[in-house]
């Protein structure tokens, strides 16, 4: 089985074609959780599969978690795919990408460098309390598309300074909480200055801190906008991995409140070989 490896400033993944082996939705999970095991297999932190497209699309893309479980969308996941689409001849310059949360659109930038327009908001609840370690705190909630990819955006002052290890048992404290009916992914977040942003997301799926997430990314940014705290034009997430860009065009009425996010930055050809894996 042929595969490639690509990330996102560090989210990483594995991509295959999956338009003629036509693995079910039952199979290509228990690949995800054996391939993405870093220290038994590949290693990433989501699976990719490209299928033909249901609606008027270019193709389709269903996105595993690295514990085999379904996710709506990635926003990294799409700028990668995006870049796939186009270098095997699957669309041109500018994509329409079928998802489990709705369509995405992309644009080639650059070699490396890609854009995608999110999935608008289909929820957005401000001010959510959630508790963990016996301490409250205050979550500004975001479902990206319908159904809609969880995040919750949390501020944290000198983020830059945490431990690791209590951050991250906070992190998972939070993911779990009640307040998120289907969990969430927990995107800590502190702002370095005017239009730049430190964030930190422990996400959903992969259970650990991931290099960057493109969907939390956006998340942030929307969340920042609607608070009037930033004014949405090339707000800057500074990650582990690297840096991304996200654009909030607001809409002329209230509601919506957003008429597009886009999400920019590079993306990685890491390999392209065959899977032996024989444990599969």
């Amino acid at each position: 089985m042929k595969f490639c490896k690509m990330n996102g400033i560090g989210n990483d993944f594995i991509i295959i074609d999956n338009r003629k082996m036509r693995k079910d939705e039952t199979a290509l999970s228990q690949m995800a959780s054996r391939l993405c095991e870093r220290h038994l297999s590949i290693g990433a932190d989501g699976l990719i599969a490209v299928e033909e497209a249901q609606g008027e699309a270019d193709f389709r893309m269903r996105f595993f978690n690295a514990d085999g479980s379904i996710g709506e969308m990635c926003g990294n996941g799409a700028r990668c795919i995006c870049r796939y689409g186009y270098e095997n001849g699957l669309a041109g310059e500018k994509q329409k990408i079928e998802t489990d949360a709705g369509f995405v659109t992309g644009e080639r930038i650059s070699r490396r460098c890609y854009r995608i327009r999110m999935n608008r908001p289909s929820v957005v609840r401000f001010d959510m309390e959630a508790e963990a370690g016996g301490k409250i705190y205050s979550c500004d909630y975001v479902e990206l598309g319908s159904p809609g990819v969880p995040h919750a955006a949390v501020f944290y002052q000198n983020l830059l300074e945490a431990d690791q290890d209590a951050l991250r048992e906070l992190g998972r404290a939070l993911r779990h909480s009640s307040v998120f009916p289907k969990g969430a992914n927990i995107n800590f977040y502190d702002i370095l200055g005017d239009n730049t942003v430190l964030e930190q997301t422990f996400e959903r799926g992969v259970e650990d801190f991931t290099y960057a997430c493109g969907s939390g990314s956006a998340s942030v940014a929307l969340i920042l906008t609607m608070k009037n705290l930033m004014d949405g034009c090339g707000i800057k997430l500074v990650m582990k991995g690297g840096e991304l860009t996200v654009n909030i065009e607001k809409g002329e009425e209230i509601d919506p409140f957003v008429k597009n996010i886009f999400l920019t930055g590079l993306t990685n050809l890491v390999a392209t070989g065959e899977i032996t894996d024989e444990e599969l």
